[in-house]
């Protein structure tokens, strides 16, 4: 089950192992784009709600690794890693993300930020390298209602902050 945001469901030959969340946000696409790829915004944001963040190493660039540490409420730690596939600005991210370097079950996510007059619309596809992967980050982990979450810290920090700034 996919969700696109728009309320028709993805159809595509990996349909069955997506997670797609996508959202409207009132500031323009640079700075979206911006709150994902410096950690100084990254750190702020990332994550459902009641979560924060502990980077241990980022680096933003193709072969770049981020590695941190996301506190849930309930005072659990999640060990997770990205590294960077394809970075084309401001336009597209992809990434592999997993609980380390090695993990077998890490999957691939693609976020895309579209311009949509002065707003952007970011789209967050996750692909999971198995049905039952992607099955249990939906009902054990609340992927997709997490990754609306996210993209709602997304929206509150680059309107309050870093949309803020960029008029100062």
């Amino acid at each position: 089950m996919s969700e696109t945001g728009r309320g028709a469901p993805a159809q595509s030959a990996t349909a069955d192992r997506e997670v797609v969340v996508s959202r409207g946000i009132d500031a323009p696409r640079e700075l979206v784009f911006e709150a994902f790829t410096e950690v100084r915004h990254l750190s702020q944001w990332w994550g459902p709600e009641g979560f924060t963040t502990t980077t241990r190493s980022f680096e933003f660039r193709v072969g770049g690794e981020w590695d941190f540490v996301m506190h849930g409420p309930d005072g659990t730690d999640y060990q997770e890693w990205i590294t960077w596939t394809e970075i084309a600005p401001p336009e597209r991210i992809a990434m592999l993300h997993g609980e380390s370097r090695d993990d077998p079950n890490a999957f691939e996510s693609v976020l895309r930020f579209e311009a949509d007059g002065a707003a952007t619309r970011i789209e967050m596809r996750a692909v999971f390298p198995t049905k039952e992967l992607r099955d249990e980050a939906v009902e054990k982990y609340h992927a997709i209602e997490a990754g609306k979450q996210t993209l709602g810290n997304l929206a509150a920090y680059v309107t309050a902050n870093v949309r803020k700034g960029a008029e100062d």
